[in-house]
């Protein structure tokens, strides 16, 4: 049976007067994967509802399949339902076809030759046939268990409910049940989220292993590469939301490349209208005052004079003329990436910083943390990887000096320290994010890096009140605060969770060996591991 395509015309959602999607049209065809991506807020979430139905567009329309798989945020059952009655429903359909080839096979048995309901009855047969094998019914019961083993799932028993389930068994669960169906169209919100990297593998191989289309919102950079074969950018375009054939490595090279052309084109525009302008500069000051005729020019000097008074002219006007029009199409300067303020830590040429900024020995924190030693060098780049529990944060707050440990801690005297946390609070929550940047940098470091510069919060953002911003938006304000004035030594608890894509690039350049002092990182960004160039310790339970 040949798959539908989920085809979007002219897409418009306007949200709290804002409009989030204008004008989006997309094919996402049967065998193609696309991902989502953009800032938060960009609109990839109600695209995701206006595809999957759940939600209705101002204008346009989408044409789907009508067999259409979309992973909610919560799973569709009260708290009293059972794991077990979540997979019966969700092989429901597996079910009905078997049972249904079944009672169609005994009617054609039971049909003689010649019979006029026959041609009706193998035509259904046919088409349920077809169905059953495009949704593998055969194998669903075995694919179900595979499914909950390699989301992390197989130890939880069929009978409890959904309501003893921590939020990220339910989320696991509720994934298992949409893949156990295999429909025509999957629509997946951060489906990476909750899983380790084993389950995360397990799942990017699933997708991939779908024959049908697959629609993806996510941050996950190592997923999307992993996954897609195609990706749409969603942040604001001057031509509209961007797509790029290839995983997130060729998005990156298409970025790249575009990020070139425009910088090239950028100065070279901006060294036209300089001569252009100097050009109607000289050009003008040749046309007035005239310098008057000499001696041996006065014969003809009226009519050579005007002549040439006419040409000077002409130039003018027309230098003008192209002046007016590049300055009006010209292209915008290239936004700066973002980057850690260069002449924060200048220690002065008399100033030496000592090779070990802090010193742990049989380091225990009960219950949470055990280290016998670590050494933090003062151009240090440490990566802190372990799972959920191992005490990555934990030791992150014993470097920052936030949290008390046994054993021995050294930190080299007037050493500056800042710790990005991931429950970022504020003193005063009625204070905007632009008053809160410049009271806590002062009215000069707030001039020399603006907050609008760092492209960590949006234009409409920086005069809201911090208390009114959401968990991301205030943790991308202290990243703010951080990359505006960074310390000797910076600790960045999961850096990348609320950024997009681009902006952990950018921010994990920043981080290079050009940044700032020493910097140690916890993450379970695998993109972000895959690629580190520094040291690691991992944190065992």
């Amino acid at each position: 049976m040949t798959q539908p395509a989920l085809i979007a015309h002219d897409l418009v959602r306007a949200l709290d007067g804002r409009r989030v999607l204008d004008g989006l049209s997309l094919t996402a065809a049967p065998g193609r994967r696309l991902g989502l991506i953009g800032e938060n807020g960009c609109g990839k979430s109600t695209l995701l509802r206006l595809l999957a139905g759940v939600d209705e567009p101002d204008a346009g329309s989408v044409d789907r399949p009508a067999d259409l798989g979309y992973l909610h945020q919560e799973i569709p059952f009260d708290a009293a339902t059972t794991v077990a009655a979540v997979l019966d429903d969700a092989l429901r359909e597996a079910r009905a076809d078997l049972a249904a080839l079944d009672r169609l096979g005994v009617e054609l048995a039971a049909l003689p030759d010649g019979d006029p309901r026959l041609p009706d009855l193998l035509a259904a047969y046919g088409a349920r046939l077809e169905q059953a094998q495009d949704r593998e019914a055969w194998d669903a019961d075995r694919r179900a268990a595979l499914l909950l083993d390699g989301l992390g799932l197989a130890a939880v028993a069929p009978q409890r409910s959904l309501g003893s389930l921590s939020g990220g068994q339910r989320g696991r669960l509720a994934l298992a049940a949409l893949l156990v169906r295999r429909p025509a169209a999957v629509l997946l919100d951060e489906p990476t989220n909750h899983l380790d990297d084993g389950a995360a593998a397990f799942l990017e191989e699933q997708l991939r292993s779908l024959p049908g289309t697959v629609v993806v919102a996510s941050h996950d950079r190592a997923f999307l590469d992993a996954v897609c074969t195609d990706l749409l950018d969603l942040d604001p375009a001057a031509d509209g939301p961007v797509r790029f054939g290839g995983g997130y490595r060729a998005y990156l090279d298409a970025k790249r490349a575009r990020r070139h052309r425009w910088e090239r084109r950028f100065a070279d525009e901006q060294r036209e209208l300089a001569e252009l302008r100097r050009s109607v500069e000289v050009t003008a000051h040749r046309v007035a005052p005239d310098r008057g005729p000499t001696d041996n020019e006065k014969m003809g000097y009226g009519h050579r004079a005007g002549r040439v008074q006419q040409q000077i002219s002409r130039r003018v006007r027309d230098a003008a003329g192209r002046l007016a029009d590049l300055e009006r199409r010209q292209a915008p300067e290239p936004p700066a990436p973002l980057r850690f303020a260069p002449d924060a830590l200048a220690t002065g040429p008399e100033q030496e910083v000592p090779d070990l900024l802090v010193t742990l020995h049989r380091l225990r924190v009960p219950g949470r943390l055990a280290l016998d030693d670590l050494d933090v060098a003062a151009d240090e780049r440490l990566l802190v990887t372990g799972g959920n529990g191992t005490g990555k944060s934990t030791l992150l707050a014993v470097l920052a000096g936030r949290l008390d440990a046994t054993g021995r801690v050294h930190r080299r005297p007037g050493l500056t320290v800042g710790l990005l946390t991931q429950d970022t609070a504020f003193e005063r929550p009625d204070r905007t994010a632009r008053d809160t940047y410049g009271l806590a940098l002062g009215p000069d470091r707030a001039e020399r890096v603006p907050l609008a510069s760092l492209g960590l919060l949006a234009a409409a953002d920086l005069d809201r009140p911090v208390g009114a911003l959401s968990v991301g938006q205030r943790r991308r304000l202290a990243l703010a605060l951080l990359v505006a004035r960074p310390p000797q030594l910076l600790l960045l608890d999961e850096p990348t969770n609320h950024l997009s894509p681009v902006l952990c690039d950018e921010l994990e350049e920043a981080m290079g060996a050009k940044g700032p002092g020493a910097i140690v990182v916890a993450a379970h960004d695998r993109w972000l591991r895959r690629r580190w160039q520094g040291r690691e310790i991992g944190l065992n339970p």
